[in-house]
């Protein structure tokens, strides 16, 4: 049976975060890219970070695959603190980013057993596992085939089977399923979820809406670094009824973009606009993001930065 937030709520933590922040400060005024992380996903849990691109999801990802040094606060997977322990969190992770980074004049099967080599397992036994992972994927007859001649579905099957080939504690997945077609991202679906219910912890980031609410227990919805919400897909649907900001800056006085939102369904929205800036509170947000833009272009504004900040979300309660 597949596991549930109930279910998985008084597991072992997987992974603890405390304060976790990182700041690029080469960047134009210091760039925060994640701001003050406090999370903990539980042992044989799927957790979702869910936010457009320039969140901050892959930065927390390279964080807690110590890929990325933090600027401040603190990471624990699999019982290891991220940034003392950096090689017990290496041997207890699989990872696969959004990049192929396959080896290209390597066959598929190799791609796997020289990543189990890699972790230490004999020769006989990195190949048997590479190849019964090829055949769990519906793989077995790309085995000899190069990783470049693969389709960009069948390399992000591959990346995860590799992933996989020291039987890790965690799986991160970052994006998996970016840039493949329907039907590639539909089987990559269910190749994720079979991981899952066999207890498989994974942390997937996406940006997409029904990927996350269709794989994942539980949601950290994350904007400009800063956590949102945290809670289950279904908690966070049913908060739509509090007030959710969408946030709008424009070149010029942003009055003209305002002045038929009252009209519009869905309404009565709360309109504050102070100069080029106008901020909207609403219960009813579907769609109006987009009349602000369309409205804003119609009056000649340029729209120099927009942002939509979802009601936050209570933890999830205990069952």
């Amino acid at each position: 049976m597949k596991p549930t937030a109930a279910t998985t709520a008084h597991a072992p933590t997987a992974i603890r975060m405390e304060g976790l922040r990182k700041v690029y400060p080469h960047a134009q005024g210091g760039l925060v890219a994640v701001d003050g992380l406090d999370l903990t996903v539980h042992q044989g849990e799927f957790f979702g970070l869910l936010g457009t691109n320039g969140a901050g999801k892959s930065t927390t990802i390279g964080m807690l695959t110590t890929l990325v040094a933090p600027s401040a606060g603190k990471a624990w997977v699999a019982g290891y603190e991220v940034s003392a322990g950096p090689v017990g969190v290496k041997s207890r992770i699989g990872v696969v980013s959004q990049a192929n980074t396959l080896d290209r004049a390597l066959t598929v099967a190799d791609n796997l057993a020289f990543r189990g080599r890699y972790f230490g397992m004999s020769a006989p036994a990195a190949r048997r596992r590479a190849l019964e992972l090829l055949e769990r994927f519906g793989l077995a007859d790309k085995a000899g085939a190069k990783a470049h001649q693969l389709s960009g579905g069948q390399a992000r099957r591959v990346m995860i089977g590799r992933a996989l080939m020291h039987l890790p504690e965690v799986l991160f997945l970052d994006e998996p399923t970016a840039g493949v077609d329907p039907q590639a991202r539909d089987d990559l679906w269910q190749i994720i979820a079979s991981l899952h219910e066999t207890g498989q912890t994974v942390v997937l980031t996406t940006h997409y809406l029904d990927e996350a609410e269709a794989l994942c227990q539980r949601l950290a919805v994350i904007d400009h670094g800063h956590l949102l919400a945290c809670n289950t897909p279904g908690a966070i649907k049913a908060s739509r009824g509090a007030q959710t900001v969408i946030t709008v800056h424009y070149d010029a006085d942003a009055t003209p973009a305002t002045e038929a939102l009252h009209s519009i369904p869905g309404g009565p929205h709360d309109v504050a606009v102070d100069g080029p800036t106008v901020r909207v509170s609403t219960t009813h947000p579907d769609g109006l993001l987009g009349h602000l833009l369309r409205a804003g272009s119609a009056a000649g504004l340029t729209v120099r930065d927009a942002t939509t900040t979802p009601p936050a979300c209570r933890p999830p309660s205990s069952p």
